[in-house]
């Protein structure tokens, strides 16, 4: 009995065990049966592996395998059902005999296998007699696929002259058939095209080189590869694929130059850096194996350079110095090309370089002047007379027909006025002495021209160096400000001195300090040479008084040390202060002004406080006239010149009334002084009266001031703007009665105001404009 059968019962015993009690009421036939049935399981089935063969056609079910159980006795008691994949349509069973067939057509590469389950029962229980068990039905693959090249074409590269067995690549062809039955999925791969430089491996597809070949030959291959199943058997299927192998460059070619000879000629006016020609080398390899660098070997490689196009690799001969036909008219240059890179594999076959000769000939030129020197350094000393020498510079054609030079100074015009050249022979004289002090070096630039090509013109440089003369006595560097005090004692230094000397002194200056010969009898100080170029003075006595001397002039000698020497006498002049232990070096300044102007201190203090008191009257006295000059109308002009309003319009005419009104442009004073005057006295006076014996709120003071505000709103020359009019009412109640002019019977006319004069010229203008105010209205 198998494990399945086995594994049944154990599970069926497991499933029956909680089920034992209510069982015990059971019939013994069912018990029996329940028996039996497990009786049954420890049987099994008996089948061989099944197979179906793909692809094949037929009318009729195919054979495929029977399903048997070991107790089926051959007497038609057991049924046979089968269930599963493809169960009832593809694949059929004989349920008396367990036989199985195939109805269709099977493709494995579609499915390889089918998985059924098959059952047999009694026909008249139709209880299960063997368990349901699982088989498989496995499709047997035929060789009905073709090999295919799924990643074809295909392309290689492979260095040149790569040794035999080299791999280049591999191809790979795919089957769609079972590998693991027969022989369908076995391919082999044979070359096609290819040989005699190729080699493929027949089970792994990998492609050798079979021999040595060279790019510069072929640098391109087509091989064809076939894949065939069934090992190379008859009836197979094969297919083919195409791999195109490129071989790549290496350095296996030495540069070889066109030219074993090359000609060229250059131009002796020919700057540096001028191409003076190209040569080229060719390389039958390619990309940097190709890139090659050229040099020349040999003494002319101080004259003619060469260097390398690194796009067209041409050698370019480049001048590096300035040839002369006249020197030498022939150059032979040896050129050299290398490799740039070089496979050292292939050093054996040779040097990778080459070399070739450049003969370069050198073109005559009409060349300008040529200078003896570049630069020209001259000296001459200073003070020289005018018309003396300075130097000669030369210069000469250096063509064969040597043409005669002209010379001229090209510079600015006050180096022509200190120096003049001769056009002839290049000799360069001053013009005027010449001062080391105000310039110690000239620098001019001669030109030489050919007289008969004045186009063919040279310069050069002259440094003219002034060589110094002792011509300036030393002197003293600034003026020096001595003060000796009163209580100063014998020997004490109170001033140090130095000297500068314009000259110029090739061992250095030396000064020596002395006194003059007029002070060598002074008995106040004494001068020592300190010996480097200083000097100390001294005094000579004790105690000084600013009441016998106020000051002391001390001449001192100073001598160089030139050739000849110079001395010169300066003075310096020494200060006597009034001073406890310090110099008040302010106090003793103003001690010797005052006693150069003769002023003691007390005279200098008056003299000042004169000056300070005239200065204060001069200010009030000004003061006093510009408040005369201020016109007593000032207030009355500023609102003149405010309300003055400017139009540049252009009117019609005098007869032009309509084009706007001008009593807006009236100042208050104008407007009123051409008013009319109403005669309303009468009436004034009338209700002034009335006012008196009435209230301020009262009808007829009511109607006082209406007609005053009908007056003022309907006079058509009011000024255009808004006034202010107040009236007050004095009420009647005051013993000394009304001070108004109101409640006068005397008009403005017969008011006198001549005593007006009489109270002096201060109400002089007052008088004159009532004096003329009664005249109008007389």
């Amino acid at each position: 009995m198998n494990c399945s059968a086995l594994l049944s019962l154990v599970l069926m015993l497991v499933q029956l065990w909680p089920c034992s009690l209510s069982m015990q009421n059971h019939s013994a036939q069912n018990t029996h049966q329940s028996f039996t049935a497990v009786r049954r399981v420890k049987r099994g089935w008996v089948w061989e592996p099944l197979f179906a063969t793909e692809e094949q056609t037929s009318m009729v079910p195919v054979y495929v395998g029977q399903l048997k159980s070991d107790l089926d006795k051959q007497d038609g008691n057991l049924k046979y059902i089968l269930t599963g994949e493809g169960a009832g349509s593809i694949f059929i069973i004989d349920e008396n005999n367990g036989k199985i067939y195939v109805t269709q057509k099977l493709d494995r590469e579609k499915k390889s296998f089918y998985t059924l389950q098959a059952q047999a029962i009694n026909r008249s229980t139709q209880l299960p007699v063997e368990p349901e068990s699982e088989f498989i039905i496995k499709v047997r693959d035929i060789n009905d696929h073709e090999p295919q090249f799924l990643d074809g074409p295909y392309t290689a590269t492979v260095p040149e002259m790569s040794p035999e067995g080299t791999s280049v690549t591999q191809v790979t062809a795919t089957d769609g058939d079972d590998p693991s039955y027969g022989n369908s999925a076995r391919l082999l791969y044979s070359l096609i095209q290819g040989q005699p430089y190729f080699s493929v491996e027949p089970k792994t597809g990998v492609i050798r080189m079979a021999s040595q070949m060279d790019r510069e030959t072929k640098d391109q291959y087509l091989v064809i590869i076939q894949a065939k199943d069934m090992v190379g058997q008859a009836g197979a299927f094969s297919a083919t694929a195409t791999v195109t192998i490129n071989l790549s460059d290496i350095n296996d070619n030495p540069p070889k130059f066109q030219q074993r000879l090359y000609y060229m000629n250059v131009s002796e006016e020919a700057p540096v850096g001028t191409t003076v020609g190209k040569v080229f080398a060719e390389d039958s390899d390619i990309g940097e194996n190709a890139a090659m660098n050229y040099f020349i070997e040999g003494d002319s490689s101080d004259v003619f350079d060469i260097i390398t196009n690194n796009e067209t690799q041409e050698g370019i001969i480049l001048l590096k110095k300035r040839v002369d036909y006249e020197s030498k008219r022939r150059y032979s240059i040896q050129a050299k090309v290398v490799n740039r890179y070089i496979d050292y594999r292939f050093l054996k076959e040779g040097p990778f370089e080459d070399k070739t000769i450049v003969k370069i000939n050198v073109e005559d030129a009409d060349e300008p002047p040529v200078f003896t020197l570049e630069n020209y350094v001259m000296e001459i000393a200073e003070g020289a007379m005018s018309g003396s020498l300075v130097g000669v510079v030369t210069a000469r054609d250096p063509d064969d027909d040597d043409c005669p030079v002209r010379y001229s100074i090209v510079q600015g015009m006050h180096l022509k006025r200190l120096f003049s050249i001769n056009e002839h022979n290049g000799t360069i004289i001053t013009t005027k002495p010449l001062d080391r002090e105000i310039a110690s070096w000239h620098n001019i630039t001669v030109t030489a021209t050919e007289t008969r090509n004045p186009e063919k013109i040279s310069e050069a440089n002259v440094y003219i160096q002034v060589l110094d003369v002792n011509d300036h006595a030393p002197e003293f560097p600034k003026y020096y400000e001595t003060f000796v005090c009163e209580n100063t004692v014998s020997g004490q230094l109170i001033q140090s001195i130095s000297a500068v000397d314009q000259d110029d002194s090739a061992e250095g200056h030396h000064f020596y300090f002395s006194l003059a010969q007029e002070a060598t009898n002074n008995s106040h100080f004494t001068v020592k040479d300190n010996q480097d170029n200083t000097a100390g003075i001294f005094t000579a006595k004790s105690g000084f008084r600013r009441q016998d001397q106020f000051s002391f002039y001390l001449p001192i000698l100073i001598l160089d040390n030139g050739t000849p020497p110079l001395t010169s006498t300066n003075t310096l002049t020494i200060t006597v202060c009034d001073c406890d232990t310090e110099v008040n070096t302010f106090y003793c300044r103003y001690g010797a002004f005052m006693y150069a102007m003769g002023l003691s201190t007390e005279a200098l203090v008056a003299v000042l406080a004169c000056i300070l008191i005239l200065l204060v009257f001069f200010l009030a006295i000004l003061a006093i006239r510009q408040q005369r000059k201020k016109s007593p109308f000032s207030e009355k002009m500023e609102e003149f010149r405010e309300n003055i309003v400017r139009y540049d319009d252009e009117g019609g005419g005098e007869e032009d009334t309509e084009a706007f009104d001008i009593s807006a442009l009236r100042t208050r004073t104008v407007m009123r002084t051409h008013k009319p005057r109403k005669k309303v006295t009468t009436e004034i006076h009338s209700l002034y009266r009335q006012s008196l014996q009435v209230g301020p709120d009262s009808a007829i003071f009511r109607q006082f001031i209406s007609e005053k505000l009908e007056e003022a709103n309907t006079d058509p020359t009011a000024p255009p703007y808004d006034s202010l009019q107040t009236y007050a009412f004095e009420g009647t109640g005051s013993l000394a009665g009304s001070l108004s002019s109101l409640g006068s019977n005397m008009s403005d006319a017969d008011q006198s105001y001549d005593y007006l004069t009489d109270w002096g010229p201060h109400f002089k203008q007052l008088a004159g404009m009532y004096a003329s105010h009664r005249s109008v209205g007389d």
